[in-house]
């Protein structure tokens, strides 16, 4: 009974830290592009300067298993940064934040936001 409720405990312990690997791209530049894998969406993203020092950041999310791609366009000003799941797709965390010329992009899969989060 003893092993059995080990084993269980830790296989559970390995389930949980499989989930929440992450996965990370930064981007430097105009126009250079930057991809993440993680979870059931593949992810390209980009940024373009606009009025001044905002960044409009896009991204586009495509269904690994087949199905109509997903776009997002946001602006992002220096020391920016936002989280946020994509719908029908909770069990991945997408997080963009822009540092000067630099926007860092990371997803992790196994996290279930309650709501977005944006901070500024």
């Amino acid at each position: 009974m003893i092993r059995r409720t080990l084993s269980a405990s830790l296989l559970a312990a390995l389930v949980m830290a499989t989930q929440a690997v992450a996965e990370e791209a930064t981007i430097g530049r105009p126009i250079e592009a930057g991809s993440l894998h993680d979870g059931r969406l593949d992810m390209v993203v980009y940024y373009v300067p606009v009025d001044g020092n905002r960044l409009e950041v896009t991204a586009t999310f495509a269904p690994k298993g087949g199905g109509d791609p997903q776009r997002v366009v946001m602006g992002l000003a220096d020391r920016d940064s936002v989280a946020f799941s994509m719908p029908g797709y909770r069990g991945s965390l997408y997080a963009f934040s822009r540092s000067g010329e630099k926007v860092t992009v990371s997803t992790e899969a196994g996290k279930h936001p309650r709501a977005e989060e944006v901070s500024r």
